[in-house]
């Protein structure tokens, strides 16, 4: 079973999005700050990490740097998730080391489809 770390601090959020990926089959880890995550993905290896970038503790941007220069979690791909829609925050996402990104209030069609899109890369390489 695919494993995802959802690392959200909204508590609306992380039932609404953990609830959606169980009925799609996924297994979900929940974090609820960006330490916690950093934390989890290296102790459970998840596949896929969806990573709210405005987290209390760690934010996503710093929590991102750390999971992409550690050895043990740089290939766990990350999808980076914020409110904020404008084109910088996208780029600014990626630059810090996020392997996608997508806005709130998520749509989760578009969600399913950029996580495996992720996760058909990552087997794939």
């Amino acid at each position: 079973m695919t494993r995802i770390l959802l690392v959200e601090d909204n508590e609306m959020n992380r039932d609404m999005l953990s609830r959606r990926l169980e009925r799609k089959g996924f297994e979900v880890l929940i974090a609820v700050d960006g330490l916690e995550g950093v934390n989890m993905a290296r102790s459970e290896s998840p596949n896929l990490i969806l990573l709210d970038m405005s987290l209390p503790v760690m934010d996503g941007w710093e929590a991102v740097g750390k999971l992409k220069e550690d050895p043990e979690t740089k290939s766990i791909p990350v999808l980076g998730l914020s409110a904020h829609a404008m084109t910088p925050d996208r780029d600014k996402a990626i630059d810090a080391g996020c392997d996608d990104y997508d806005t709130k209030p998520v749509d989760i069609k578009r969600l399913l489809g950029k996580i495996q899109a992720l996760l058909d890369q990552n087997h794939a390489g």
